[in-house]
């Protein structure tokens, strides 16, 4: 594969990544992040262009603003980083195909659900509902998983989440579980298909057990409210799907299920 396409296609993931950073900032506050400069949010100055060159920038500056020398999290550079290593990663398995674009676009969606939900408890309906609009207009395409595919998916995945919210509720006489989640599970579902996001559920609940278990063991504040946000660990079980989820059906269905 041509390499000087596989920098550009890194080099687009890292753009990318650096507009994921100002959703991930601006939407749990409300404030409108299609347009309008970026600002830092110490002093408020507007930056300069020059500022936001993804990764370059936070290494030029030594990760401070330019303007007050305030400390710029390094949550800003791994982001832009990790979704370009997606990019690339992507791209060199599918090529320039619709499938590329559809695993491209979920990573982009999950990074950002990851992140707002783990620090406000949130996921915003600006990420899942067009997420699931973009998942049936990919299923299209010549190599989607298909239309129908993808509607049963997005009905199996927000409705199992969604009964289970009701069981939950009955359960412990309260809200369990927001309705993000259950948006979240649909677009997953639209994305990836029933039997992946299934793969999904069972996934995200143990990965969500054992890590609460560990951070109630040293967090006296969690371990007080018992509650942490279920989205990381479904976002985290979803690119776990997009990467082994194939084989681990097969693996069930020819050893478990014993087909051929």
């Amino acid at each position: 594969m041509d390499t000087i396409v596989v920098i550009w296609v890194g080099f687009l993931g890292l753009v990318v990544g650096s507009f994921l950073n100002v959703a991930i900032y601006r939407l749990p506050r409300k404030i409108r992040f299609v347009t309008g400069r970026s600002r830092c949010p110490d002093c408020g100055e507007q930056l300069k262009w020059y500022h936001n060159v993804p990764l370059v920038s936070y290494l030029v500056l030594g990760g401070r603003c330019a303007f007050c020398s305030g400390r710029i999290s390094l949550r800003y550079p791994l982001v832009e980083l990790i979704n370009g290593v997606f990019y690339v990663y992507f791209f060199r398995e599918s090529g320039p195909s619709f499938q590329f674009v559809a695993h491209a676009f979920l990573a982009s969606a999950l990074i950002v659900v990851f992140l707002i939900d783990l620090e406000h408890r949130l996921i915003p309906d600006a990420v899942t509902l067009p997420g699931m609009a973009a998942a049936l207009v990919l299923s299209l395409s010549s190599d989607g998983i298909g239309i129908v595919a993808a509607a049963i998916g997005l009905l199996v995945g927000g409705g199992a989440l969604y009964l289970l919210a009701l069981l939950g509720d009955w359960l412990f006489k309260k809200e369990s579980m927001g309705g993000g989640d259950i948006k979240m599970a649909a677009m997953l579902g639209a994305f990836l298909g029933w039997q992946k996001v299934l793969l999904i559920f069972v996934a995200s609940a143990v990965i969500g057990l054992v890590v609460s278990l560990v951070l109630m063991m040293f967090s006296e504040k969690l371990r007080q409210e018992r509650l942490v946000p279920f989205g990381p660990f479904l976002a985290t079980a979803a690119m776990a799907a997009v990467f082994f989820g194939d084989q681990v059906i097969d693996f069930y269905l020819r050893h478990v299920v014993g087909l051929p």
